[in-house]
């Protein structure tokens, strides 16, 4: 398990965390992408 394995987990938990104690309003949501973005980028082979 790498480090960008560690961020993408942490930012699905938090998300959820926020999601369901309906903390950040609509910017909660950004984690989320954040996330996707980083494993789509990780997936591919792209060096973030």
């Amino acid at each position: 398990m790498g480090l960008l394995d560690i961020i993408i987990i942490i930012l699905v938990i938090a998300w959820l965390g926020g999601f369901s104690l309906h903390i950040g309003g609509g910017l909660i949501h950004l984690l989320l992408v954040i996330a996707v973005i980083v494993l789509v980028a990780r997936l591919l082979g792209v060096n973030v």
